[in-house]
């Protein structure tokens, strides 16, 4: 039997691009490869008669050269205070076989880890967010500050075929770090790029 869900929220992703991320416009990453990842925190949401409202997933990820080229590493993240349905409802739609944008990173994605249960400390409010996801993950954003007179730019990008967002405001990392027990997800990107947005997603799958 076929279950519909769908989730609302705020999405905080940074990476180790620089400002603007060449990904957004179809080009390859900064640096040849790719590393870094996105926070969804779930303001309203159901999986069938599942609540997912105030919940939260990340997906951290490891890509040697653009992400669409594949061979990634990637590591899945679920907040640990969802119950038995909610976990079951979250690795559904995380394992990319329903609709949102974990279509994209399942299809690209060779080696993927978790999901693990920890805890989500998030403060979403534009480029002022913070997260700390236990001891594995930790993002602080910021403006992007003009080169001459330190003031803070204003910037978005609006992306009507964009996959995880549609309107991004474009940011930087203060603070992107990322230690797990993973050998390739061990890294530290402040002050790279970072992005704030907000995402609505819906789908269908096996219930």
């Amino acid at each position: 039997m076929a279950a519909k869900w769908n989730m609302k929220g705020a999405l905080i992703g940074a990476c180790s691009c620089d400002w603007g991320c060449p990904c957004s416009f179809d080009a390859p990453p900064t640096k040849g490869s790719c590393e870094g990842g996105y926070v969804w925190q779930i303001t309203e949401g159901r999986f069938a008669d599942v609540p997912l409202g105030g919940l939260a997933l990340a997906w951290l990820a490891h890509s040697p050269a653009a992400l669409h080229k594949g061979n990634v590493t990637g590591l899945t993240l679920i907040d640990e205070k969802a119950d038995a349905a909610q976990r079951a409802a979250l690795v559904k739609v995380s394992a990319g076989k329903s609709g949102g944008p974990w279509m994209i990173f399942s299809a690209v994605t060779a080696y993927p880890l978790g999901p693990k249960y920890v805890p989500f400390e998030i403060s979403a409010n534009g480029l002022e967010s913070r997260v700390r996801i236990g001891s594995i993950y930790e993002v602080q954003l910021g403006p992007i500050l003009n080169p001459v007179n330190g003031t803070p730019e204003e910037i978005y990008l609006d992306k009507p075929t964009g996959f995880t967002s549609k309107r991004l405001t474009l940011g930087a990392s203060k603070v992107m770090r990322l230690k797990s027990e993973f050998e390739k997800l061990n890294y530290d990107h402040s002050g790279q790029y970072g992005e704030f947005s907000h995402f609505d997603y819906a789908g269908e799958t096996e219930s």
